[in-house]
């Protein structure tokens, strides 16, 4: 008895294993869907193949962008499809973060081209910017340019100070001398 329980386990195990590249190479919803949603930054595209036709005013269809709280079609941020007869896109600006539903009916057949849940992430700094003037760290009093007077009194107070530190340090070895 206690040996099925390993093989039960294992066999499990190497069906699993077997079904793996088959959910892997499967296709996934989103390309089922006859649209293809993508973001980038804080702007949402949408491009579909699917309202080859134009309605009698012209129009391809219509593309909408719905919040979680939003049920239908008419309620979110409608944009009209532009393009040609192989391929159909429309994009939304300034789209907060969060999880949106994009909807795309074709204006020929108002039937609706697809659907596919979208996630807009917050913008994030990146780590490679710098201040357009460079890292000035360090630099100080370097940076400016000074002239030779100014060059040439700091030179005389270092010599000064230097000349000051021998005379105190050999008066300290030898109290009686001056």
């Amino acid at each position: 008895m206690r040996n099925s329980t390993p093989l039960l386990r294992s066999g499990l195990t190497m069906a699993a294993a077997a079904a793996l590249p088959l959910a892997l190479t499967a296709p996934t919803a989103a390309a089922q869907s006859g649209i293809s949603v993508s973001t980038s930054g804080n702007t949402v595209s949408v491009t579909t193949v699917e309202c080859s036709q134009t309605s009698s005013t012209g129009s391809w269809g219509t593309a909408s962008l719905l919040t979680s709280s939003q049920a239908n079609f008419a309620q979110g941020r409608q944009v009209a499809l532009s393009g040609s007869t192989s391929r159909q896109s429309a994009a939304w600006s300034s789209v907060s973060p969060g999880t949106y539903t994009v909807i795309v009916q074709c204006a020929f057949n108002n039937q609706t081209a697809g659907t596919q849940a979208v996630v807009v992430s917050a913008p994030t700094i990146s780590a490679t910017a710098s201040p357009s003037r460079g890292v000035m760290g360090g630099l100080g009093g370097a940076a400016k340019d000074f002239g030779t007077l100014t060059l040439a009194a700091g030179g005389g107070l270092l010599a000064i100070g230097a000349g000051a530190t021998v005379w105190f340090l050999r008066r300290r070895s030898k109290p009686y001398r001056l």
